[in-house]
This record gives structure tokens, sequence and C-alpha cells, in this order.
């Protein structure tokens, strides 16, 4: 089959991407990103489809980040999701053969769904407060897919991932997520030679997550598959609060300090972890064990960590 994957150099892409190169069940990989086409610009994406005629998009674009990211660039989260999401599906509109793998987040789902959260709570109460742009932006692309398909016939799949970390996220100091933004502000703190680490909030929050390859290869066992269901949770069914995670990730890159919490930052959502049964019922549990998953990360960042300065 042919496949076009969509924001092919981020942390989700570049490993699809890298995934699907090396299965037997693609015939030709299709990899696009911002600098080759513009994802905002309706008429080259739709040109860009109807010249390649694929078998299969994966769209892994969108615009991401972490917590404070997603509470301080409020307009920009939803503007530019919707953007990408609205130009990319609609330029499948007249050429409703291609199957549609839409990549969503866990954070779609309710502020007070119940642990672990089923598809079933999609669009079943209000959001997270912090990131509800982001995720209005995603559930309009569910939407917009739903309608393609019961008007026109279109195959989409979503996939709403947990957490996801690994090798090219993006690590910054405030607008990445959780696990890498630990990762780069800990590196600092252990060239600075500081004796004090500290994370935003309590500590107490549960989160689940997920390395990226993992997800990857889920993508490719399920790419040339018929499933009854549209809406698929990818979690890896484990959870652990953000001390025990900052702890961790301080075993592992060697601080000697000590780590602090400060309350006055937001916790967010206290507790979310999916409920993954439906994919386990399609024959996939699969998954990097997270400190081994979290080694790999940290490996990557110090081998490009000049790269990472940039960000």
């Amino acid at each position: 089959m042919k496949v076009i994957v969509f924001g092919s150099k981020g942390l989700v892409g570049s490993s699809i991407s890298r995934i699907l190169e090396d299965s037997n069940k693609v015939d030709e990989l299709i990899k696009s990103n911002r600098s080759e086409l513009n994802l905002f610009n309706s008429k080259d994406v739709k040109e860009f489809v109807k010249n390649h005629q694929p078998d299969v998009i994966i769209n892994a674009a969108a615009k991401v980040g972490g917590i404070h990211a997603n509470d301080t660039k409020r307009t920009e989260f939803i503007l530019e999701n919707l953007k990408i999401n609205m130009n990319v599906l609609e330029s499948c509109l007249e050429i409703p053969s291609i199957k549609i793998i839409n990549l969503g987040s866990s954070c779609i789902y309710p502020l007070n769904a119940k642990n672990p959260i089923n598809e079933s709570e999609f669009m079943n109460g209000k959001l997270e407060p912090t990131n509800s742009p982001y995720a209005m932006a995603k559930l309009s692309a569910i939407e917009i897919g739903r309608s393609m398909s019961k008007q026109f016939g279109h195959r989409v799949l979503n996939l709403m991932p947990t957490n996801l970390y690994g090798p090219n996220d993006y690590f910054s100091d405030l607008d990445s997520h959780v696990i890498p933004a630990l990762i780069h502000r800990m590196q600092k703190t252990i060239e600075d030679d500081e004796n004090k680490f500290t994370v935003w909030g309590s500590g107490s929050p549960l989160r689940e997550f997920l390395y990226v390859d993992d997800l990857s290869n889920f993508i490719n066992f399920i790419i040339d598959k018929d499933v009854e269901n549209d809406l698929i949770n990818v979690g890896s069914g484990h959870e652990i609060s953000i001390k025990n995670l900052a702890l961790l990730i301080k075993d592992l890159m060697g601080f000697k300090g000590d780590v602090v919490f400060d309350s006055s930052k937001p916790d967010g959502n206290p507790r979310k972890l999916l409920d993954s049964s439906l994919m386990n019922e399609l024959g996939w549990n699969d998954f990097t064990d997270l400190r081994n998953g979290l080694k790999n990360t940290i490996k990557w960042y110090k081998s490009n960590q000049e790269s990472n300065r940039i960000n």
C-alpha cells in the first residue's frame, strides 16, 4: 500500500515513519513535513493528496505542548490544530477510498470521566480547562471524520494515545510535555551544579505514559485491518505519580540533589488512565517498560543535546 504520513518530523510522525519504512505492509511511504508542505494552505494539501493518491493517510501533524504552553497559547493551539485537521480531512473528500488514521489525544475526555476512561466518555462532560482549546480541535477532527464517513463513506480511524514520550520529542523548560521538560530541566540543573530541582505542582497527579514506538507499532499492526470502532484508546495500562516519575528520572540521570514540588503551580487533571481494553481485544498488548523507555529517551536527548538547546 501507499501511505502518506503528515507531520513526519515530529515525535510521533518520525517514529511512525521509521516503523513503517521497515514494514512489509507498506510499499511506498511518503513523508510530509512543514518544510515541504504548508498544512495551513487548503489548496496545497488538496493538490498534494490528489497527486499522490495514497491508500492510507496518517495524520500525525499537530501543534503540541505541555500544561504551560496549552494554557498560555490557547488561541494558537485551537486555531492551528483546527486548520491542520480540517485541511487534511477535507483533502480526502473527493477520494473516499483513502483510509484515514487520525491521531488525537486522551485530553479529549472529560475532566471528571471515570478512570480507566472508556471511549464511551467521548463528549460526555466538561474538559480539563488548561488544555481545552487543544482538546476542542481534536474533538472537532473526530466529528468531521464521522460526518465524512456517514455522508460519503470514508473510513476514518481515530486513535487516542495516552501521554507519549520518546526520542525526537520537543525539549524545553516551559513548553514541553512533562517527561521532556523534566529531562531538559534536570540536565541543566546537573550542568549548573545546583542541589535543588523544582517540579511544578504537588506531584500527586497520576499519569499513564506510552513510549512513542509502541503507538507506531500498533499503527503498523492495525493499518491493514478493518475495525468496526472508529475511536480506539491506545494506552500502556500503567500509571505513575508525577512525584515518582520525577524521582525515577532523577535516578536515571544521576542527579544527587533534592527534588521539591511547587504546589502554587497547577496540577491539571488529578488522574488520567485510559481503558485500552478495546485495543487489547483487537490483539495488541506489547509495550515498552517505562524505565527502559526513559533510558532510551534520555540517551537520545544527551546525544542530541546541542540541537535541543536551540528549543
